[in-house]
């Protein structure tokens, strides 16, 4: 199952820093993105677009997580050409995340 069949992204981004904000769209599963969505597994499935540290807050009352990726390649949005170094792209390839 890939993550986008039990959530949706909101993306944002700044500079070579993108943020990425998941949702389950039922509150029930957020336990399961919680447990299996760790900022070392998004690094990794993310590591062709993000040089850096990835770091998870986790906001319970929202039902949400929230990775903020540091040194998105190629200086990130402001600096390069490249569609896929916007938070948009970034959260598009995240929700290819294979989770079962």
């Amino acid at each position: 199952m890939l993550l986008h069949e039990l959530a949706h992204c909101r993306a944002g981004d700044k500079g070579n820093t993108a943020t990425l904000s998941v949702f389950p769209r039922a509150d029930a599963d957020y336990a399961l993105l919680a447990r299996v969505l760790t900022a070392e597994r998004v690094r990794a499935h993310l590591a062709e677009f993000v040089a850096g540290e990835v770091v998870r807050h986790e906001l319970p009352d929202l039902c949400a997580l929230h990775f903020v990726c540091h040194e998105i390649v190629d200086g990130g949005v402001t600096t390069s050409l490249a569609l896929d170094t916007h938070g948009k792209s970034v959260s598009s390839r995240l929700l290819a995340l294979e989770i079962q």
